[in-house]
């Protein structure tokens, strides 16, 4: 089987669409259909069950698959090896990524993925302030970041998606939310919420923490806060409510704080993104691994 066969077929044997599946290799549909039929002649079997409305894998498709991707990853594992050996990114390279509280521990298998496929090459942890989300990229403090998106910055690259997940309402535990178990987006008209200064852009912020309620009440915001421990302080304090991401309720158990699911709010997601002109061999292999790893689901 040509290495470009084994390409299309992992492919369709994720998207499960013919469509999809050339859209994502730029070739036609055709050849798809081509390079499969001549897989299931080859081998003597039927890899995936057709309908005009749904393609799936067979039981022998799905081994193959599994056999394949295995196979794969070890080519891919073993090219980044020689690659970091032939250009030097693998000896003594060491990132500095800025995420949001806890979520380094969410990347920890994205990292040692990382550290294998770069024997030599390393990442550690910096913490973002919500106030200035890109500061410390621009200024070089830090090599990458873990943002939500959108990011739309002119001197920025915004990489693979890592991360995603939905978000929590911090309430303090006498606020009247609490023993509702529960939030919405509405009930952030009744409340104020943190503002993080002139620093975070409008756009950005609002993706988190939106300046209106669905039914278009406005979102009252102060008093300022620039750091996780701000906030959770003048929440508890019940000067206001705040949106988070809902990794701060896994890592986090404050006294005199709730953290309530807000279960209207859109999925979050979370990506590297770096400073354009510092674009170099070690942070494109660190994208590489984790657009080849995926996002973890939060």
């Amino acid at each position: 089987m040509e290495l470009r066969d084994i390409e299309i077929f992992l492919t369709l044997a994720e998207e499960l669409h013919f469509g999809r599946t050339a859209e994502r290799l730029h070739v036609s549909q055709a050849r798809v259909s081509q390079a499969i039929a001549k897989q299931e002649r080859r081998l003597g079997v039927v890899l995936f069950d057709r309908t005009s409305r749904r393609v799936a894998l067979t039981p022998v498709g799905r081994r193959l698959r599994e056999d394949l991707q295995q196979a794969v990853d070890l080519l891919r594992e073993g090219l980044a090896r020689a690659e970091a050996a032939g250009t030097g990114t693998g000896t003594g390279q060491t990132l500095r990524l800025g995420v949001f509280g806890h979520a380094g521990h969410e990347l920890r298998p994205l990292i040692e993925a990382f550290r294998s496929r770069h024997p030599g090459s390393d990442v550690q942890f910096g913490e973002i302030n919500g106030c200035d989300p890109f500061g410390a990229l621009r200024t070089g403090e830090h090599d990458a970041h873990v943002l939500w998106l959108p990011v739309a910055e002119p001197d920025l690259t915004v990489g693979p998606t890592v991360l995603t997940g939905g978000r929590v309402l911090a309430v303090a535990a006498d606020h009247p939310l609490a023993e509702r178990g529960t939030a919405s987006l509405e009930d952030l008209g009744d409340n104020h919420v943190v503002d993080f200064g002139p620093d975070a852009p409008e756009y950005w912020v609002t993706t988190m923490v939106p300046t209106r309620t669905p039914l278009g009440r406005r979102i009252p915001r102060g008093p300022v806060a620039r750091t996780f421990h701000e906030i959770l302080s003048l929440v508890a304090s019940g000067q206001c409510v705040h949106p988070l991401g809902e990794i701060a309720a896994r890592y986090n158990s404050p006294p005199g704080i709730v953290f309530l699911p807000v279960h209207d709010a859109p999925t979050i997601h979370f990506a590297l993104t770096w400073r354009s002109t510092a674009d170099g061999p070690t942070l494109r292999a660190l994208a590489q691994t984790a657009a080849d790893f995926g996002p973890v689901s939060l």
